[in-house]
C-alpha cells in the first residue's frame, strides 16, 4: 500500500460567508510556506451597498468580484505554479454561484455571455478545498467577527447560499474536492484541529472526499 503525501502545487479553499476559509487559507499558507492569494472583497465599492439592498446592485457587485477575481487569476498564469506552492481563499468558478443566487433572470443572461469568456485561461487548481457548516452556524460566525457591513445579512440569505454551495460541491468534479464539515471543530484557536485537517490534506483525494472532524477528539 503506498503512504505517498499528497503536495498539490495550487490549493484553493472555498466556503460560505463565515465559514472561517480567509482564516485557513492564512494558516495553510503560513504552514506550507506558500505565497497566499486573497480574495479583494473589501475593494468592492458596491458591496456595502449591496448588503443594503442586494436587488438594485446585485450586478455591479456580482461585476466588480468577476472582473477582480478575473484579474487575480490571470497574474497566475505568469507564474511557474511548480516552483511556488500558492493557496487561495477562494476559486474562480464559485463566480457563479453567486451570480445564480442574486442576479434577475436577465442579469444572469448577460452574465452567462461574459463569465465563460474570461473563465477560458483560468488555471484549476490541484486541489480545493470546502469548508462546510450549517447555516447557524455560519451566522454565529458572521455575528462574532462584527464586520459592520455585515449586519444586515440576514439567516434567509445565507440559507440560499448554504443550499447554493452544496449543490455546486455535490456535483463538481473538475478538480480534487476535500469536503470538511468545520460546524465542531476550530481550527483557528485549537492546533489539533488545525492539525488533523493538515493531515487529510496530504492524502491523496481521489476525486471527491467528504471529511467529518471529530471535534475536540475527547474519548468517552
Amino acid at each position: 500500500m503506498s503512504h505517498d503525501t499528497f503536495e498539490p502545487s495550487y490549493i484553493a479553499i472555498e466556503g460560505v460567508i463565515g465559514v472561517g476559509k480567509t482564516s485557513f487559507a492564512r494558516l495553510l499558507a503560513d504552514r506550507l510556506n506558500a505565497e497566499l492569494i486573497n480574495e479583494e472583497v473589501f475593494d468592492n465599492p458596491f458591496l456595502i451597498d449591496f448588503y443594503k439592498n442586494r436587488k438594485q446592485y446585485a450586478f455591479s457587485c456580482q461585476l466588480f468580484f468577476l472582473i477582480s477575481r478575473f484579474q487575480q487569476q490571470q497574474q497566475l498564469t505568469v507564474r511557474d505554479l511548480f516552483a511556488q506552492r500558492i493557496v487561495s481563499d477562494y476559486m474562480y468558478a464559485k463566480d457563479s454561484i453567486f451570480a445564480s443566487v442574486t442576479l434577475s433572470e436577465r442579469e444572469l443572461a448577460l452574465y452567462n455571455r461574459i463569465a465563460p469568456i474570461l473563465a477560458r485561461d483560468i488555471p484549476r487548481p490541484d486541489l480545493v478545498i470546502y469548508l462546510q457548516a450549517n447555516t447557524s452556524v455560519l451566522l454565529d460566525r458572521i455575528q462574532r467577527r462584527n464586520y459592520s457591513f455585515e449586519k444586515p445579512i440576514d439567516h434567509d440569505y445565507i440559507k440560499l447560499l448554504n443550499s447554493a454551495y452544496d449543490y455546486f460541491f455535490l456535483h463538481y468534479s473538475d478538480t480534487p474536492l476535500l469536503v470538511v464539515k468545520t460546524d465542531d471543530i476550530d481550527f483557528v484557536n485549537n492546533p489539533e484541529h488545525f492539525d488533523d485537517l493538515i493531515d487529510q490534506i496530504q492524502k491523496p483525494v481521489p476525486g471527491k472526499k467528504y471529511y467529518v472532524p471529530a471535534g475536540n477528539f475527547a474519548t468517552p
